[in-house]
């Protein structure tokens, strides 16, 4: 609420705003809440050149989403609460010890003391309060002649190659521990300081001309170097030249850039910041850059303009007493957002003129910070909760099931993506075939390493690497593999070996191969470059690689053609399910698991897909993934189950599970003693998997259906078990597609900066009136060089025939 605060009950802890408390009250009867309000006192400039209060109300809907900082030096604010009573709305200020009974003053003491989901999730609220190191002024150099190469660093103790730290002492080039940024280390590092002493460390890969990540061993804590360019010096890497080099030169003075880095954020050319409505950046909330440049794209579409933004008012006013947790309710005002315009405005003249006297450069407060946006749709995900970095083309799939699921109106957004695959599957022995379809949302392209159009030029960088890295030398300029788009069409479209087929004809594993085709073309065709692979130790790499996309594309030549004149249908007879009666027995074929692996899926989800499956292969595997893709428990890792249980576990794996899921009578205890009825409480437990708190979000989201009756419960529980591909279903009408020419243009691209899913950075560019930009987190401005062969994820629309 804008003006009126948030009320907070004191039973459930559930916080509404001024229009939905009345409603809450006379829905349970719960009768003490916790009134909080902001004032933000906002200095503005006074007739003598000072600054006079000026006092507002903070605005808890849409102010606080954006990247303002109410803690900055031209804002302070004033907190007010109160223990409200109704239904007389009697009203006791806080604190208040003579009054209240010691219970609720521990319960408002405990509620005004905690973390507000932003401070919890802001990455940035650690990092203003960096110190500068004690060592750092009387840092002690060796004179030793160790000199850096810009790349090609490694721990100087083991062969890891990320997550590397130089000590500022000596030079020691050595890995950190495995918790440092998230990615892993052996510890050397920590071991180095403990033998020597040597206190301060920089991380290889964050120098750049505005600083870098320094830690203290002997603080144990990240800290400021003040003096870290001449630190960094020492050792042969000039961080002011570097600046000079990037801001001072003309362009045909400049190296050409061939770092990944460098081309797709297009830097070192002056680009012009873009304002208005749909040129609105987003806040970095610490890896979240995935999320940011999907989301981008997405809003960039018509129809998700339409469903969400053009229907903002009436999604506003019939979203749930809880709106945080209402995924149009979020999806509208992330939306509003980003192509209002509000939080994209360029600065005064006034402003420009103060800093240049000044010499100092203040930040504008543009762009929106999507903190609540990410904390609902991450919500119980172990991936995308995290501050770990992700893979994008992972979340666009989590994003458009969330869409499926939580329908606007009539017609649903993500319908402009689906597509049907019509699958061709052959057996090598009897020549017979199947024909089956699926649904899809991405055409996932293979790279055609073998059809690169530079080998000579590979091999002779290869070999300069391999020599630079054992002289440690700087490495070669580089080189990336040049691939034809056609050949990367071809490879999709060229007959797949099935792993593990096993033929109905024969009743036995045979030789079998597969083609795909598209039964249907989407009205927006997303195009993923199949650029990430596992390397021999599990780890996630990157194939480094420049393919020439076109502008506009042609796959009419794939569209589908079904049962062909001479050919013979497989008989339909599903494979023996064999469980073995030692389940722990059972090895898992990790060729399967690496297949559904590169297609997007977490890693411990396709080794429980493969097991449960009897190892009969990665087709069969992939269904046991789409029908169990929304289990809370998806991407936890695989539990054997203990001698006894495999049947069960086998069973329920095929979906041989009852709806007999009576919820525990403890949780429909609480829940009706929140005030809710019985039959409603059993509802929303079924409806939730008996997830207690999803159960109360639940519930405050439907509230029409309080007063339905026992007999509907069987039917919400099954259409809570259905799967990801029926959710795209109407009735038995099949999926919802938008059947037409397979003729596109592209207008938007997602590029991926680092050596695997797990690390790196995501910059989106979109081509708007005519012209590209680039949105590359806060960053909004008109793009000069458009990377279009570095791409990661494309977006193309139809053209009319």
């Amino acid at each position: 609420d804008s003006e009126g605060g948030l009320y907070v009950c004191m039973n459930t802890f559930l916080g509404f705003g001024r229009e939905h408390i009345e409603r809450h009250y006379r829905k349970t009867g719960q009768c003490v809440y916790l009134h909080l309000k902001r004032h933000v006192i906002e200095k503005v400039p006074g007739a003598s050149g000072g600054a006079l209060p000026k006092k507002r109300n903070a605005k808890l809907f849409l102010d606080l989403e954006t990247n303002g900082d109410l803690n900055s030096d031209d804002f302070e604010y004033e907190d007010e609460a109160k223990l409200v009573l109704f239904p007389d709305h009697y009203e006791i200020s806080l604190p208040n010890i003579e009054e209240l009974p010691a219970l609720v003053t521990i319960a408002c003491d405990a509620l005004l003391s905690a973390k507000s989901p932003y401070r919890k999730q802001d990455p940035d609220s650690w990092e203003e309060e960096l110190q500068a190191s004690k060592h750092a002024k009387t840092l002690v150099q060796l004179d030793n002649g160790v000199r850096i190469p810009p790349s090609g660093w490694k721990c100087s103790k083991c062969d890891l190659r990320e997550n590397l730290w130089l000590n500022l002492t000596d030079g020691s080039v050595l890995c950190g521990k495995w918790f440092f940024d998230g990615s892993g280390g052996n510890g050397h590092a920590v071991e180095h300081y403990k033998e020597t002493g040597y206190p301060l460390a920089v991380k290889l890969g964050t120098i750049t001309p505005d600083g870098a990540d320094v830690y203290s061993f002997d603080e144990e804590e990240p800290v400021l170097d003040p003096h870290i360019a001449k630190h960094l010096a020492h050792f042969g890497i000039d961080m002011l030249q570097m600046q000079v080099t990037e801001n001072g030169l003309r362009d045909n003075d400049i190296k050409p850039r061939v770092s990944e880095w460098e081309v797709i954020q297009e830097a070192g050319v002056k680009l012009k910041p873009m304002y208005g409505p749909g040129y609105t950046g987003m806040k970095n909330l610490g890896n979240s850059c995935y999320l940011n440049a999907v989301m981008q794209a997405i809003f960039s579409i018509p129809e998700f303009q339409r469903a969400y933004v053009g229907n903002l008012p009436r999604i506003f006013d019939y979203s749930p007493l809880d709106p945080t947790q209402d995924f149009s309710t979020q999806m509208a005002k992330l939306g509003h957002g980003l192509l209002s315009g509000q939080y994209s405005k360029p600065p005064m003249k006034s402003e420009l003129i103060e800093q240049v006297m000044k010499e100092e450069h203040k930040p504008q407060h543009n762009g929106v910070s999507p903190r609540m946006f990410k904390a609902f749709i991450s919500k119980g995900h172990p991936e995308f909760s995290s501050n770990r970095q992700q893979d994008a083309q992972e979340f666009f799939l989590y994003l458009i099931n969330l869409v499926e699921r939580n329908p606007v109106g009539s017609e649903n957004p993500s319908d402009v993506f689906r597509f049907l695959v019509e699958e061709r599957t052959q057996c090598c022995q009897s020549r017979k075939v199947r024909y089956t379809e699926r649904v899809d949302y991405i055409m996932q392209l293979p790279v055609a390493m073998e059809a690169a159009t530079n080998k000579d030029e590979l091999i002779a960088y290869e070999l300069k690497r391999r020599e630079a890295e054992a002289a440690r030398r700087p490495a070669p300029e580089l080189v990336r593999a040049k691939i034809p788009f056609s050949a990367c069409l071809q490879a999709f479209s060229e007959p797949n070996n099935v792993e593990d087929f096993w033929s109905s004809a024969l009743q036995a594993k045979s030789a079998g191969v597969k083609t795909s085709r598209f039964a249907s073309f989407p009205e927006y065709l997303v195009v993923q470059i199949k650029k990430f692979t596992f390397g021999l130790d599990w780890i996630p790499k990157k194939l480094d690689v420049s393919i020439d996309m076109p502008d506009f594309l042609d796959i009419s030549h794939l569209r589908a053609r079904g049962l062909q004149p001479g050919e013979e249908e497989l008989p339909d007879i599903a494979p023996p399910i064999v469980i073995p009666d030692d389940p722990k027995a059972l090895d898992i074929d990790e060729s399967s698991v690496m297949q559904l692996a590169e297609m997007g899926f977490p890693l411990e989800a396709c080794r429980k897909a493969v097991y449960y499956t009897g190892n009969l292969g990665a087709e069969v595997a992939f269904n046991w993934i789409i029908a169990h893709m929304e289990e809370p428990d998806f991407a936890e890792p695989l539990v054997i189950p203990a001698f006894g249980e495999a049947a069960s576990s086998g069973a329920a794996a095929f979906g041989a599970v009852g709806l007999d899921n009576q919820p525990p009578e403890e949780m429909v205890a609480i829940i009706v003693s929140m005030g809710f009825q019985r039959n409603l409480a059993i509802q929303a437990l079924k409806a939730t998997n008996n997830n207690l708190e999803r159960a109360l979000e639940w519930i405050f989201s439907h509230p029409q259906l309080e007063e339905e009756s026992e007999p509907a419960l069987d039917m919400m529980d099954m259409e809570n078990r259905a799967n990801a591909n029926t959710l795209a279903e109407t009735g038995s009408e099949g999926p919802r597609i938008k059947d037409g020419s397979g003729r596109y243009e592209l207008f938007g691209f997602i590029s991926h900066m680092g050596t695997s899913t797990m690390s790196g950075h995501y910059v989106c560019h979109l081509k708007k009136e005519g012209r590209w930009v680039i949105y590359n987190d806060l960053r909004v401005c008109a793009s000069e060089r458009p990377p279009k062969d570095l791409g990661y994820i494309y977006f193309y629309h139809r053209v009319p025939s």
